[in-house]
């Protein structure tokens, strides 16, 4: 079998949670040798422990640690790009997604955070590749703000991480559409909703969790958004397709001059439905739903670190929707993208000058992505 899936867990705390999903595939006749896997963590984590766990598992991956990372942008040759991948912040992604770009043999990328479980209820791997091939009908929905709530079937009145405020009490529309090149498998979240610090807050919880939970009949069939309507995408458990790497950078969180956090996969996500729309794409939406276990932590300290984008969130989106890419292509959408956001005046928004940051590193990110595939291309004409 190819090894074509690469999952990407940045972990500081609980990577023993990856045990139950190799378990979780092996209940399912999910094939492990499809898979490697590869931990972003921190110099001050237990990397050895890691790669034990790897091995008792028999499961193929590699550890990068800080060190590690630097060592690996050297090796290359990619070194003076090593800003696009912030220390100790969830948008670590990223690196994951550049070891896959530098390795053409992965497919398929998936995100896991260490405070998910897969339910039972389904094949975790295997139901997310089965969304990525989906060809036919599903439920798409659509809104008079041109956002759809990812929650929308459930009955709770609750809106996810990202969703801009000024979108909220939005009309929502369904129909039913045809499927045939889904480029990003989402699986939504039981238990602890994804929720930012003010709704989390007016829920009345003051442990960065939520007084209202989620459960399976919260999510209750799969949909699609409709063309020109965007979405929360969140990285906790999340499939998709190599192509879009162009256009799915993790944008620099947390370690910025402006102290801007938690909006990363939210950001990358306004950025891939846009560049789906223009290249012909569908992000699925639904199964497999995880266990999602946020650890108490308090909910002011996670206000703290959103507070800062919070503003810039609620204009996010509408620069990325205004650009018109020369070609239809992830690529060029992410160019347009990082054209005009480096360019952009922001001045009369707090912290405005951080999207022109997030411009000049969406261009830094395509540019090594370029790098790293001429130095495949390189290294394969030398094997010649």
């Amino acid at each position: 079998m190819t090894r074509d899936v690469c999952v990407v867990v940045p972990t500081i705390r609980e990577y023993e949670c990856m045990r139950s999903y190799f378990e979780n595939a092996r209940q399912h006749g999910f094939d492990l040798d499809r898979l490697f896997v590869v931990l972003v963590t921190e110099d001050f984590c237990d990397t050895e422990g890691m790669r034990e766990m790897l091995d008792e598992e028999g499961v193929a991956g590699a550890v990068f640690d800080g060190e590690a990372r630097e060592q690996w942008y050297a090796e290359q040759g990619v070194a003076e790009y090593d800003h696009l991948v912030p220390a100790a912040s969830h948008a670590q992604t990223s690196f994951g997604l550049l070891y896959m770009w530098a390795h053409d043999d992965f497919d398929y990328g998936v995100f896991i955070d260490d405070d998910t479980l897969p339910h039972d209820e389904w094949d975790f791997f295997g139901t997310h590749l089965e969304n990525l091939h989906h060809d036919g009908e599903v439920e798409e929905a659509s809104s008079d703000e041109d956002w759809v709530n990812v929650l929308y079937q459930s009955d709770a009145d609750l809106y996810p991480r990202g969703y801009p405020y000024s979108a909220m009490d939005e009309a929502v529309e369904t129909t039913t559409t045809e499927t045939d090149h889904v480029v990003a498998s989402q699986g939504l979240w039981t238990n602890v909703p994804d929720l930012d610090a003010v709704r989390i807050l007016m829920d009345g919880d003051l442990q960065g969790q939520a007084q209202t939970r989620t459960g399976f009949e919260d999510f209750d069939r799969d949909f699609v958004a409709g063309e020109g309507d965007y979405l929360t995408v969140c990285s906790m458990n999340l499939a998709f397709r190599r192509e879009v790497i162009p256009a799915f950078y993790q944008f620099p969180m947390d370690d910025n001059a402006w102290d801007v956090g938690r909006f990363d996969d939210i950001w990358s996500g306004v950025l891939l439905k846009r560049a789906a729309d223009v290249v012909g794409g569908e992000i699925y939406n639904g199964a497999p739903l995880c266990e999602h276990n946020k650890a108490p932590r308090s909910t002011f300290d996670d206000l703290a670190n959103e507070v800062a984008g919070l503003e810039l969130n609620e204009h996010f989106w509408k620069e990325v929707a205004a650009v018109d890419p020369a070609d239809d292509t992830y690529t060029a959408v992410a160019e347009a993208v990082g054209r005009r956001l480096a360019a952009g005046d922001y001045e009369e928004y707090n912290n405005g000058a951080f999207l022109n940051e997030c411009g000049e590193y969406l261009l830094d990110w395509v540019a090594c992505l370029d790098a790293l595939a001429d130095r495949e291309v390189a290294a394969t004409a030398s094997d010649d």
